[in-house]
């Protein structure tokens, strides 16, 4: 019988419907990051840096991009004859299919991939934050404590306490409350969502709760385990972590990459993220064209001017173009004379010329005043704009939008234009 130590398990089927457009046609950790990078990266690249040789990615919604670029692990050095990086999609049983209707339910229905590898303890992780953690310091914690299982927290500032689950301890890190998402939260200290269970335990606590409807574990099996006395211990990360969960804090740690000294720092010898690369042409920047603080992907094309932004593989940039504190991801095309002030443009789009984005004063969105935020224009995958349009601040557009569209060629602020199924 096989026999590993430890084994993650990645949880990564999420919509991300706080990301709006962005997901309307990929899963949130298949998102760009950072210009090379995806989100599912990082946690993958945290577990080969770990020693973590066998992780299940539980995968859901709009997974193909997700399966591309896992393939069978070869960046991540995941492509094992035993072990390695496994794709794990809901399946259809004899009788009925069923999604994953939580984060416990999804977990419940590989149990047979995790009995497979018999494991000492295994650990539980999202595909949706961006951080570096040594999953193998967490283990030792576990294992000294002899805890049953431990949760990853981090000190959270005390008025976003309530948007996460947070713990109370006593002087040893064991867990004597945990109250999910708090109205009027007693501590700071956060659960990133990051669990190591040891086996027999997370197994009995599943098989328990197998009947309750979206059984999730913030809300389900941490209270159902704390109730019957079981060890659960807190490891304080202190490191940086972020939950790029939002629009504003997408746009923000990617802006956070490009300080001169990044508190995130993605060049690192010791703890490289791994990630799958194409086969691309370097970087072009033409001679009257300016780039000032910038990540630049590979295979662009810079004819105008970039200031204090990330910009993805493959895309160009017209000349008398100027783009500001903005995100523009992969194969995306701008035109000539465009201004583009704090946008997040995404993969395979077509931004005409003479065009201006993030214009006029700041309105909140209509539609959805809580995804379209902070002034920025969220423009989704492979949407097109035509020549000559003016766009507004906290706006959204997605699909191949034509002249018609634009009322005197110009999308007020707090507007969306959406021209294919998402409704986001």
């Amino acid at each position: 019988m096989i026999k590993k130590e430890m084994i993650a398990m990645l949880l990564a089927g999420g919509q991300g419907s706080r990301l709006g457009v962005l997901t309307s046609s990929v899963a949130k950790p298949a998102v760009a990051f950072g210009g090379k990078y995806r989100i599912i990266d990082f946690p993958l690249s945290n577990c080969i840096n770990s020693g973590v040789d066998t992780v299940g990615v539980l995968t859901q919604y709009q997974p193909l991009r997700l399966n591309t670029h896992i393939g069978i692990g070869i960046p991540w050095d995941l492509d094992r004859n035993i072990g390695g990086v496994s794709i794990l999609p809901p399946y259809e049983k004899s009788t009925n299919a069923e999604w994953y209707t939580g984060t416990a339910n999804a977990i419940y229905q590989n149990l047979k991939y995790m009995e497979y590898y018999n494991p000492d303890y295994v650990l539980i992780l999202g595909g949706d934050h961006i951080y570096k953690m040594d999953y193998e310091v967490m283990l030792e914690f576990h294992k000294s404590n002899n805890a049953d299982i431990t949760l990853a927290t981090i000190p959270v500032p005390m008025e976003e306490a309530s948007r996460f689950g947070v713990v109370i301890t006593d002087e040893n890190k064991r867990i004597l409350e945990f109250e999910e998402k708090p109205k009027n939260p007693r501590s700071n200290l956060a659960s990133m969502g990051i669990y190591i269970f040891t086996w027999k335990i997370l197994k009995e606590a599943l098989i328990s709760l197998s009947e309750q409807k979206g059984c999730d574990f913030g809300k389900h099996i941490i209270p159902y385990c704390h109730e019957r006395g079981d060890r659960i211990f807190a490891y304080e990360y202190n490191g940086y972590w972020k939950d790029v969960g939002t629009l504003s804090s997408y746009w923000e740690s990617n802006m956070e990459l490009i300080d001169l000294v990044p508190i995130f720092n993605l060049y690192e010898e010791f703890w490289k993220i791994y990630t799958k690369s194409d086969v691309i042409p370097p970087q072009y920047i033409a001679d009257n064209a300016i780039v000032e603080r910038c990540i630049i992907g590979e295979g662009t094309e810079v004819y105008g001017k970039v200031y204090n932004s990330v910009i993805g593989a493959g895309v160009t940039i017209g000349e008398g173009s100027v783009i500001r504190d903005s995100i523009i991801m992969k194969s995306s095309v701008i035109g000539e004379n465009t201004i583009i002030n704090k946008a997040i443009i995404a993969e395979n789009c077509v931004i005409g010329s003479n065009c201006e984005l993030g214009i006029g004063n700041e309105e909140s969105n209509k539609r959805f005043p809580s995804i379209y935020t902070d002034g920025l224009v969220t423009i989704g995958e492979e949407s097109v704009i035509p020549d000559r349009i003016r766009i507004g601040k906290n706006t959204a557009i997605l699909g191949g939008t034509t002249l018609d569209d634009y009322p005197s060629g110009f999308l007020a602020s707090g507007e969306c234009l959406i021209k294919v199924g998402d409704q986001r």
